[in-house]
């Protein structure tokens, strides 16, 4: 089994600017969203994907002087938590037909969010890791899962935070993502 990032150009222009993801209370999705091409799978077994978002350090980060500087040690980690995709369990064959996107995945700072979000702590460093999980269906209709796969994404590294610190992450947000038209000028 292997997983491999889609959009890697775009996931580059931002890790070279040092990638930053809104978290809110009532969560915000990721842009780049993780859309991830899986291969290896057998095409007639069941398989659950899903992701985590793990710290990459236990220290807290602050952007001074145009770059990300480490500060002091990192706040503890909130729950952790995993976000199934909507489609598991699915065929192999349905995981390798098209990009596996996580667009729904939001992510929060709220520690006792009741909707499923992804916990993370503000000016903390993340990166993505996705599961891929056989599922073994017994003549008694309980599931259980018999292998795993899990893929981390070191392009995908991000800095948690509430309001963009970087000027350059603000401008390639908005020139890339259709839906960041609260921060143009123009409000279109």
């Amino acid at each position: 089994v292997n997983a491999e990032l889609e959009d890697s150009r775009l996931w580059e222009a931002f890790a070279a600017v040092g990638t930053e993801m809104i978290i809110t209370k009532s969560g915000r999705r990721m842009f780049p969203s993780l859309k991830l091409r899986l291969s290896g799978l057998e095409p007639d077994k069941r398989y659950c994907v899903y992701l985590t978002v793990e710290p990459v350090a236990d220290c807290r980060w602050k952007f001074q002087s145009s770059r990300w500087l480490v500060v002091g040690k990192g706040e503890p980690a909130p729950a952790h938590r995993c976000f199934m995709h909507p489609d598991s369990p699915a065929s192999g064959a349905h995981w390798l037909k098209q990009p596996v996107s996580f667009l729904r995945m939001k992510l929060t700072n709220n520690g006792m969010d009741p909707h499923g979000h992804i916990i993370l702590n503000s000016m903390h460093k993340y990166r993505p890791r996705l599961y891929v999980a056989e599922i073994e269906e017994s003549a008694w209709l309980h599931s259980r899962f018999v292998a795993y796969g899990s893929f981390d994404f070191p392009l995908a590294e991000f800095i948690a935070v509430t309001a963009y610190q970087n000027q350059r992450i603000t401008q390639l947000k908005i020139d890339c993502n259709p839906f960041a038209k609260g921060f143009r000028v123009t409000g279109k």
